[in-house]
């Protein structure tokens, strides 16, 4: 009776009741959009990530590239044969960087590589000019004296040890510093790579708290002066920066649709986020993202295939400064979240889709491997494990996680979260930075992304039932 009750999800999952396994049920359709996006689908991809980065390039919230990039999104849309389609307004903040520097005064002159924080404010006009205190982390910052910060500049240089560890010393480095007296705040660079070119990203200043300028080095200069400063040595600098916040600006989510044909009330969004940060070209971060989610959409309809429920597109806006764009859907769109059957979010570049997650709770559990133990998520696996022998290969890793920050907002509302696997390996070597680039962007990996992306979008759109 024990083994029956445990195994019940995944013959269910099966299709060992009366109907075929979804792998079979699908197969013929699946070779269709594989042969698609190799024949046409990729090169068309890969065509319009180029007029978005080259043409049109970064896109922060607030600035008129992002007012151009909507327009075309709408136009790109229409094009590819979605209806619908229309635009949602959500307030963002408009922050400025301006001119910037720091720069090294002691020692040997020279200047530093180094970028604004997004939100940061400004120095006064002439910079300030002050010595370092550079620590290796938060729980070292805790141990010094008060006497050894105030009127300094803090120094947090903390190895990458994960994204999600090390970029807390981005968003709250600022005001841990500003705590104690520090009057500007620097970072060692949050990603795995910088070769002189640090990486940008949004801080958050804690209410309460004085706002102190904060940038990040790149992992280079931040170790020089680290040891600096372990040396004994008076490191002093002088920093820069015109930065400043000019309020809000309204922006933009960019939808459209492919109705569904039985099941128009059901819905499986697919999305990526449309704004960037105000360097490189946003094309990793997220363009690729948000051309992968239309192109598995366009996909569809070229391989002449109409799922039984609505298949939505969604570019989200400002997605950087915390999901600003999704959350205001969501709001708005509270009491249809139960109907969404499937929300993907790709965000994490274009290395290869390796296979999908299934995320029944938002932000509100913790890290995939604290996950294990909902049976119903582990009863969705097992229906996306079906489908995984028509996936291309490689991309049949099936798990319990986080879908993304966007999409995030609506689990928390009923919606089933899809997490896209990609291979991240190399995506924290360009992320945030003015290397995020459409160059960067491999043309093969992008094909098999498509494939992955739209095959697997396709049947939970058309499959009989749902994974919740």
């Amino acid at each position: 009776m024990l083994r029956a009750r445990i195994t019940l999800p995944f013959l269910i999952a099966a299709g060992l009741f009366g109907q075929a396994p979804l792998a079979d049920q699908y197969r013929a359709a699946a070779d269709k959009l594989i042969q698609t996006a190799k024949d046409e689908s990729g090169r068309h991809a890969y065509d319009t990530l180029e007029v978005l980065t080259d043409d049109i390039g970064n896109r922060i919230s607030g600035s008129p590239q992002l007012v151009k990039a909507e327009a075309w999104a709408a136009a790109q849309m229409k094009a590819a044969g979605l209806q619908n389609v229309h635009m949602e307004a959500a307030e963002v903040p408009h922050w400025v960087r301006g001119a910037e520097s720091c720069d090294l005064l002691t020692q040997h002159t020279m200047p530093l590589d180094m970028i604004g924080l997004g939100g940061s404010v400004g120095t006064p006009a002439g910079g300030i000019e002050a010595d370092v205190v550079a620590v290796g982390s938060f729980d070292e910052f805790a141990k010094l004296p008060d006497s050894a910060i105030k009127g300094k500049i803090v120094l947090f240089d903390e190895p990458y040890e994960g994204y999600g560890k090390t970029v807390a010393y981005r968003g709250a480095g600022p005001s841990v510093a500003a705590k104690r007296g520090a009057i500007a705040c620097l970072i060692r660079t949050v990603g795995t790579a910088s070769l002189g070119n640090p990486h940008t990203g949004v801080t958050h200043y804690e209410d309460g708290v004085a706002k102190i300028p904060a940038a990040a080095l790149s992992i280079e200069h931040a170790s020089m002066l680290h040891r600096l400063c372990a040396k004994g040595e008076t490191v002093r600098l002088r920093l820069k920066m015109d930065a400043r916040m000019l309020g809000t600006v309204t922006n933009h989510n960019v939808i459209g649709e492919i109705p569904g044909s039985e099941k128009p009330n059901e819905v499986v969004i697919l999305s990526g986020h449309l704004d960037s940060w105000d360097v490189g070209q946003g094309a990793q971060d997220d363009g690729i993202g948000a051309v992968l989610s239309l192109e598995a959409a366009r996909t569809m309809l070229k391989a002449g295939l109409h799922p039984k429920r609505t298949v939505r597109v969604i570019f989200w806006t400002c997605e950087e400064w915390g999901g600003i764009g999704a959350e205001a859907y969501a709001k708005a769109h509270k009491s249809d979240s139960p109907n969404v059957v499937a929300a993907f979010e790709s965000d994490s570049g274009n290395g290869r889709i390796q296979g999908f997650s299934v995320d029944l709770h938002g932000e509100s559990r913790g890290p995939a491997e604290d996950r294990g133990g909902d049976p119903t998520e582990r009863k969705a696996v097992a229906v996306m494990n079906t489908i995984g022998p028509i996936l291309p290969e490689g991309a049949r890793k099936m798990s319990a996680g986080s879908s993304g920050e966007d999409v995030g907002f609506l689990v928390g509302d009923g919606a089933v979260g899809i997490g896209v696997g990609h291979d991240a390996s190399r995506y924290f070597d360009v992320h945030h930075s003015k290397a995020d680039t459409f160059d960067h962007i491999n043309y093969e990996d992008l094909v098999h992304n498509v494939q992955a992306y739209s095959v697997m979008a396709f049947v939970l759109a058309d499959m009989p039932g749902k994974l919740k």
